[in-house]
């Protein structure tokens, strides 16, 4: 949940990456100035839920998919938005299993559309992606990494702006 320490909002989200033959699940996010983007499903972790909840529950109201079971995590991801001054963490992880049909009816009303995607569709969707989001689905799609992975990055700039530069360790 987005929450004020010492005046930096912090948020904590958790991402799911869904798998079957036809490729990887993602959604269309609509933003407030009406422009879209493709990610997994996932969202903001509540005070008091754990990231598994957490994205159980997102990846149910964003595509009306149960997942029965978390496999593993896989990345994490850590984004410092220097002139926002707001720091994002990321977990992603892998279901293990799901079931029921694609539908979208996200509460939120950011989650529009969606579908499973080969290696191909995946990269034109995410052509125009933030980075922090992009490059670490990218190498986990390549096999580009092993083990669970760390991604920092440092953002700069204001919201339709931004520009990030990832962060060797």
């Amino acid at each position: 949940m987005g929450c004020h320490a010492g005046g930096m909002r912090r948020w904590k989200v958790a991402g799911g990456l869904l798998t079957e033959n036809d490729g990887l699940l993602l959604v269309a996010n609509r933003r407030r100035n009406g422009s879209v983007d493709w990610s997994t499903p996932g969202g903001v972790i509540d005070d008091g839920e754990s990231a598994l909840d957490a994205l159980s529950r997102e990846v149910a109201e964003e595509t009306n998919l149960v997942v029965s079971g978390w496999d593993e995590l896989c990345w994490t991801v850590e984004v410092d938005f220097v002139d926002l001054d707001m720091h994002l963490h990321v977990e992603v992880h892998r279901a293990a299993g799901w079931s029921g049909e694609l539908a979208f009816d996200d509460p939120d009303g950011i989650v529009h559309d969606g579908g499973f995607h080969d290696n191909r569709g995946v990269a034109e969707r995410l052509a125009g992606a933030a980075r922090w989001v992009a490059e670490p689905l990218q190498a986990w799609l390549t096999s580009d990494f092993e083990g669970r992975p760390h991604f920092r990055y440092r953002a700069t700039g204001l919201a339709g702006d931004l520009r990030a530069e990832r962060l060797r360790p």
